[in-house]
């Protein structure tokens, strides 16, 4: 019976690894049951078990073929949390975090990044950077699954994610807001380095094949290029996102 439950209890949600798992019991994420590796005397699980029995989580010992077995990334770190779904916020909840701090608006629009690995590292570097929040579509995206969250490293757990049906639209209503929409792609008539960014802004990064879609580059105030000096001249999404995002960093801090 026991397995049979545990069964379905793995078709929810699931944060892995340490980092991740560390990250969303220190913002009080909820979580069911934690499973733990049997055996291993590793500090890092011990201080994740511990802080979950203090939070009143559940701590259950698995053998590594269970672990294995639930995992989605197949890099589990000896660690699985069960969670609910993420929850998504709204465009103006993402505004109104810059409006509470004080600063010109910094959003992050995916448009149709399907590689989860990929979305979770824009989460990251969006977070490090100091984006209010990242928009993603309902359809032909990823969305925060448990690959999301490993590969964001826990930054998932701290940025404001919105999912929308229509991009263009939702650019236009940024635009309505006062934003400007830059969007990242080769060939972009705007140099990064040539680029203001200091004012209200979207930086909207394409698919991982097809870059910007053609309604949602319509929709860009700007398209900026990235300099290539090598053979390559190209970087994966997530690559080009964190490069854009560092030199708006550098510009809004004045350095």
């Amino acid at each position: 019976m026991y397995e049979r439950n545990a069964e379905n209890e793995i078709k929810n949600d699931i944060i892995e690894g340490r980092n991740a798992v560390i990250e969303a019991l220190r913002v009080g994420r909820s979580i069911d049951k934690i499973f733990i590796a049997k055996g291993e005397t590793d500090k890092t699980l011990g201080h994740i078990a511990s802080k979950a029995r203090e939070a009143g989580v559940v701590v259950v010992d698995a053998d590594r073929r269970k672990l294995d077995n639930m995992s989605v990334t197949h890099s589990h770190q000896g660690v699985i949390a069960l969670v609910g779904v993420n929850e998504y916020c709204s465009v103006e909840d993402i505004l109104a975090v810059a409006e509470k701090k004080g600063e010109a608006p910094f959003v992050i629009v995916c448009d149709e990044v399907s590689d989860p690995r990929n979305l979770g590292a824009i989460i990251r570097s969006a977070e490090c950077a100091g984006a209010h929040g990242v928009i993603i579509p309902k359809r032909r995206s990823a969305g925060l699954t448990a690959i999301v969250g490993k590969a964001s490293a826990g930054a998932a757990e701290h940025m404001a994610i919105a999912r929308v049906p229509n991009i263009p639209a939702v650019l236009k209503e940024l635009k309505d807001k006062g934003l400007w929409v830059y969007g990242a792609a080769a060939g972009g008539s705007n140099g990064l380095w040539d680029t203001d960014f200091t004012g209200a802004m979207a930086l909207v990064i394409g698919s991982e094949g097809d870059g910007i879609g053609r309604l949602v580059r319509e929709n860009c105030d700007f398209i900026v290029n990235i300099p290539m000096v090598g053979k390559i001249n190209s970087l994966n999404a997530s690559a080009a996102a964190s490069v854009i995002m560092y030199e708006v960093l550098r510009q809004r801090s004045g350095r």
